[in-house]
């Protein structure tokens, strides 16, 4: 039951990764990124259409794509160059293509599902200004750390400050389970590690250690990946915060 509820909650996130894998081999007629950007608009479209998604849900995935597309736009710039884009396409920004975002929507589409499947519930979690605040300071020393001393000592200590007392609680057949948050977070990082050394593997982006040969993507990037999941974590929770605070019914952080 618990894999069931896995794989609905990942749904997106695994459509995403069979797309890059296929997509390697196949021609749909497209250039390989824009494909791509398809494919992932018709499969959100599909699964609001089917009730596989809701429409606010939706919304949060466009938010996301927003959020990933920016830093994606910093993060390859020749200026930075942080990882590239080597293969052709129409649909792109700076350089960037539009499918791009989609992999930050995946982290926040599972979030978000997750979160309604198993019916998460948080325990002692802390309070939405710091959490924000937090977000907030992760997300811009994403594009500070490149001239700037790079805080993620600091945010890794502010983060375990936090969260170290919060619970995630998540339901299985009826029953509840919990976890302490930050472990989930590690946990979603690390799944998030595989699948880039997957997206990699079948070249749909590279890092400049990968431009002659694969190799697999460096472990410290897990540390990235971590810091991106307490950013999709933190905003989805405080937009179920914020919806429930404007119902008629008393705050429950369930879905």
């Amino acid at each position: 039951m618990f894999g069931i509820q896995e794989a609905r909650a990942a749904l997106f996130p695994a459509l995403f990764l069979f797309l890059l894998f296929i997509s390697h081999y196949i021609s749909f007629g497209l250039s390989r990124y824009d494909f791509l950007f398809a494919a992932a608009v018709a499969i959100q479209i599909i699964m609001v259409l089917f009730k596989l998604e809701t429409l606010d849900e939706a919304k949060t995935i466009v938010l996301f794509h927003i959020i990933g597309l920016i830093l994606e736009i910093y993060k390859t710039s020749p200026a930075i160059g942080s990882w590239s884009y080597p293969e052709p396409g129409f649909l792109k920004i700076a350089g960037v293509p539009l499918f791009s975002g989609f992999m930050y929507a995946a982290v926040g589409s599972y979030i978000a599902h997750a979160w309604k499947v198993m019916q998460l519930r948080l325990e002692r979690y802390p309070s939405y200004t710091l959490s924000i605040l937090v977000c907030a300071l992760i997300y811009v020393n994403f594009f500070t750390n490149h001239f700037f001393y790079d805080i993620r000592l600091f945010l890794f200590a502010a983060i375990f400050a936090l969260f170290y007392k919060t619970n995630v609680h998540f339901t299985v057949r009826k029953k509840e389970y919990r976890m302490p948050l930050v472990i989930s977070f590690v946990l979603i990082a690390f799944f998030i590690w595989l699948a880039e050394n997957i997206g990699t593997f079948y070249g749909a982006w590279q890092y400049p250690s990968q431009i002659h040969a694969w190799s697999a993507v460096s472990l410290q990037k897990i540390t990235s990946w971590f810091l991106l999941v307490i950013i999709c974590f933190i905003i989805v929770s405080y937009l179920k915060h914020y919806k429930s605070a404007h119902e008629t019914k008393p705050l429950d952080l369930k879905s």
